[in-house]
């Protein structure tokens, strides 16, 4: 697997940096300031080393307003049962599907296990959860969602750092400008935010290119990669109170979310 364990951090905590600064700039609830802010950002990005590619992109975007609306209904957390979430996700269908991908795809996931210490199920597990197994990646301009979100005021500062990530990656060639992802800009097959694919995203296939959305192996290698970098030990088992368990944790906050991931990926490894 060619650029194993290679991510893009390059000036990412320069950049990160430079967008905790965007939230001194003045953000907003609705779309009346958003091209202005827009171009206030461009400066602060441009001035952290993004190219013009990126800053090209970034004048582009338009208020994503479903986007705002999406986050607005946020908040309220899971109220489900781990059984009621898992009827809701389809947890049967996943585990079957899941096993048959394991499967069909078992030499990618032997060369991802091996290199991070991942197992199939709980890949396939995220994967299955996430878009069906690819089968949806979103329907919002992955671009304007995040620019929306980075200057609207609910969560400015956390959301300027995912923007100057997926500025980085429009300038890299590993996101086009037009890309389609999930309501907060959510990246590909298992849903990165665009700071994560900077941190975590790797070269699965060897094609010298991070595409979470058309590579099923630089999405699934990147996800092992996120989990190892959140304390993944190889070997270790990963149900509740088991050493992986908090690595799961670092993918999703929702307890029953978790649950789910451990449950469903074990019943995978077991088929």
């Amino acid at each position: 697997m060619a650029g194993r364990g290679k991510t893009l951090l390059g000036a990412l905590v320069a950049l990160v940096a430079s967008a905790t600064l965007a939230h001194a700039q003045q953000c907003g609830n609705d779309s009346a300031g958003f091209e202005a802010w827009k171009g206030q950002f461009a400066q602060r990005a441009a001035s952290s080393g993004i190219g013009q590619r990126g800053v090209t992109a970034l004048q582009g975007t338009s208020y994503a307003t479903r986007t705002i609306s999406a986050d607005r209904k946020q908040g309220g957390g899971f109220t489900l049962t781990l059984d009621q979430f898992l009827e809701r996700r389809g947890g049967n269908a996943i585990v079957s599907r899941g096993t048959q991908l394991k499967r069909q795809n078992a030499d990618l996931l032997a060369r991802i296990e091996r290199v991070y210490g991942v197992p199939a199920g709980p890949l396939m597990a995220i994967w299955g959860m996430e878009t069906g197994f690819g089968g949806f990646l979103g329907n919002e301009n992955i671009l304007s969602a995040v620019t929306t979100l980075a200057y609207d005021c609910r969560r400015s500062e956390f959301f300027s750092g995912h923007l100057m990530g997926a500025l980085q990656l429009v300038d890299q060639g590993n996101l086009d400008p037009s890309a389609k992802g999930a309501a907060h800009g959510e990246i590909g097959q298992t849903q990165f935010l665009p700071a994560n694919v900077v941190r975590y995203g790797v070269d699965g296939d060897g094609d010298g290119r991070i595409d979470l959305i058309n590579s099923r192996a630089d999405a699934l290698a990147s996800t092992a990669n996120f989990l190892r970098g959140h304390g993944w030990r190889a070997g270790a088992g990963y149900q509740p109170g088991e050493p992986n368990f908090a690595a799961i944790q670092g993918w999703n906050a929702a307890s029953v979310y978790q649950q789910a991931i451990a449950m469903l990926g074990a019943q995978i490894d077991a088929n």
